[in-house]
């Protein structure tokens, strides 16, 4: 029997954080985090079943990262306010790190297409030796951020000014579950660290 503990502060929620692998190890226990968040706000089944789609979309995405990868992985919550939140340390160089964040902006990035593909990029340098290095080193910024709702407008923009590619990345943006049910994807990027964070207000 797996226990799990709820830790509160004041309205707020936050799951254990559940270390889960690529290869599959804890993703039951995860998917489990969501169905007991949603318990515990006696959540509709409609909203229920937003927050365990949105959960399975983000473990999906963890087991597209190549090599051995691990992740922490929890839920938080302010009253009807729902965050699903990972974090993995990733090891890639500061220059490849920008060069991922402004393609997954731009949809240049042929490799990282459809909404979670971009995301997972960032996760996921794409190379076979990653390069490990210190990008807290003095003189280097490494604060990286990326917003769903910001792409989405930068590719309407796009599709308005027939930019090349734009109507094909909006149809794929269009098609994904995330993008449906989220009211909002964050990532951010500081030195190694890469978070996903998905927000969603239920009911």
């Amino acid at each position: 029997m797996i226990l799990f503990i709820l830790c509160l502060e004041a309205e707020g929620m936050k799951t254990d954080v559940i270390v889960i692998s690529n290869d599959g190890g804890r993703m039951d226990e995860a998917l489990l985090q969501a169905d007991k968040a949603a318990q515990y706000r006696e959540l509709e089944h409609r909203d229920a079943l937003h927050l365990r789609l949105l959960t399975e979309e983000t473990l999906g995405m963890m087991r597209a990262i190549t090599g051995q990868a691990e992740g922490s992985f929890w839920i938080e919550s302010d009253g009807n306010d729902f965050r699903i939140c990972l974090k993995v340390v990733t090891y890639v160089d500061f220059d490849k790190r920008e060069k991922l964040l402004a393609a997954s902006t731009s949809g240049k990035n042929e490799a990282a297409r459809g909404i979670m593909g971009r995301i997972r990029a960032f996760f996921d340098p794409l190379d076979s030796m990653p390069v490990p290095m210190d990008l807290s080193a003095e003189g280097m910024s490494s604060d990286l951020s990326w917003s769903m709702n910001a792409y989405r407008a930068d590719l309407q923009a796009g599709v308005e000014a027939n930019r090349e590619g734009a109507v094909r990345d909006w149809d794929e943006l269009e098609k994904s579950v995330v993008t449906h049910i989220a009211d909002e994807v964050k990532v951010s990027i500081r030195g190694r660290e890469v978070k996903m964070t998905i927000y969603k207000k239920m009911g």
